[in-house]
């Protein structure tokens, strides 16, 4: 089925919502869902795999910082979704590698890190150049990384299925790079270790983006439904809260 990009921002807001998502960070995750989505990049196939968890968020200890320094940090995310943490991750190298220079941060513990490509767009926009690197999977190892220069609209996006192995160390675990005084690139190299190599320019992604636009985006019925379902709960909550309120003067 055909839904606009507003109705399923909305959408996305009241589903986040009902799941507890802070007021910030349900209109974060909506938004990076509709960025990868509308840029050719599967946000909706990424939130199919997230929905059945969202919820186990509120029971997780927020995001802490296990050290920094002026130049860097180490965040625990304590197993939270990348829609409700990593936001803030960017935001933190973007203030160092504006007092510093660079910096360097390391968030681990955080799933669905693919959603930080909405963030590091943000960074590009404000001035500061960006790099993210991460790892996925067990028993097939699959690299990404993404960049965007100070000052672009778009990144780059690549990604790589590998012949490495696992390492616990790797998995939930995202390294960020910030600079204000350098352009940062990144690409996955053609090297015997990458079995399949997948690589967006961020002029692809701009012209998927037009695209997108004029033709609205395509959702699975099934999907839409459980987006919904979710969110209804948050209809529900605010006619209780109204019935309440309204005898109570």
């Amino acid at each position: 089925m055909h839904v606009s990009m507003n109705e399923l921002k909305a959408a996305l807001r009241r589903c986040f919502e009902a799941a507890n998502y802070y007021v910030g960070n349900y209109e974060d995750a909506a938004n990076m869902i509709l960025w990868l989505e509308k840029h050719g990049l599967n946000g909706l196939k990424e939130l199919e795999n997230t929905l059945p968890y969202i919820k186990d968020d509120k029971n997780k200890a927020m995001s802490t910082v296990v050290y920094e320094d002026s130049t860097s940090a180490i965040i625990d995310s304590h197993g939270r979704s990348a829609l409700n943490c990593i936001a803030s991750a960017v935001d933190l190298a973007h203030a160092k590698a504006l007092e510093c220079g660079i910096a360097t941060i390391s968030v681990h513990n955080c799933h669905n890190r693919k959603f930080i490509l909405k963030a590091l767009t943000d960074c590009g926009r404000r001035g500061i150049s960006v790099v993210a690197y991460w790892r996925n999977g067990s028993n097939i190892v699959t690299e990404y990384t993404a960049a965007i220069k100070a000052g672009a609209r778009y990144p780059s996006f690549s990604q790589a299925i590998t012949h490495l192995e696992s390492n616990d160390q790797d998995k939930q675990a995202l390294t960020i790079i910030c600079s204000s005084r350098v352009d940062l690139d990144s690409s996955l190299q053609n090297s015997g270790d990458h079995q399949t190599r997948f690589h967006m320019s961020a002029e692809e992604i701009a012209r998927i983006k037009e695209k997108t636009i004029d033709n609205g985006i395509e959702i699975d019925t099934g999907l839409w439904e459980e987006i919904n379902q979710i969110g209804a709960a948050v209809l529900v909550e605010n006619s209780e809260e109204s019935r309440q309120g309204a005898g109570a003067n």
